[in-house]
């Protein structure tokens, strides 16, 4: 049982910054169909990327010097400024079109922390499977949760709504390319 708290506390760790960028792709109002689609793409790569950093491990991050936090702030910035675009075009209804490969940048750029938990999963747990479903089904909850409530204060707050979630990715975007 202790194990199980443990997967699940890093599970919520790794869903974190899914959920506060979920909030603000959130304002934008998109289908519930596009955000069931992204939830679920985000859940799908965080139980992908644990597996591949726990297969491919050291060999990876010695071939790749990958900063994932600088990848992350140009994907938030790159929708960011996709999302002002959308804002100038229709002032009064503004909302974000996330095609599959956007969907996918934003699920990819979220789960990079996922990969490196993976290279020491070995260490956290013998029961890698049921890590890695943790991870995904709370990274999935985490990000409809964030869009969910992104939704709901856009529908209260009109198109200010749209600017706070453009000005919130742009922070954020900022934030991690800094860090």
């Amino acid at each position: 049982m202790k194990e199980i708290l443990n997967i699940l506390l890093i599970g919520v760790a790794l869903s974190m910054d899914t959920f506060s960028l979920s909030l603000g792709v959130g304002t934008y109002n998109l289908e519930k169909k596009k955000s069931l689609e992204l939830a679920i793409l985000v859940g799908i790569m965080h139980f992908i990327m644990p597996l591949l950093g726990n297969i491919l491990g050291d060999k990876i991050m010695t071939f790749f010097e990958l900063n994932s936090n600088l990848f992350l702030g140009c994907i938030l910035l790159f929708i960011a400024g996709n999302l002002l675009m959308d804002m100038i075009k229709k002032e009064e209804d503004a909302t974000i079109d996330l095609s599959f490969l956007g969907m996918f940048l934003f699920a990819f750029g979220v789960s990079i922390d996922a990969f490196s938990t993976g290279l020491a999963l070995t260490a956290i747990t013998q029961n890698k499977v049921l890590a890695m479903f943790l991870f995904s089904v709370t990274s999935f909850t985490f990000t409809w949760v964030g869009l969910s409530i992104g939704s709901f204060v856009s529908n209260r707050l009109g198109n200010k709504a749209s600017l706070l979630g453009f000005i919130l990715l742009v922070i954020l975007g900022i934030f991690h390319i800094c860090k």
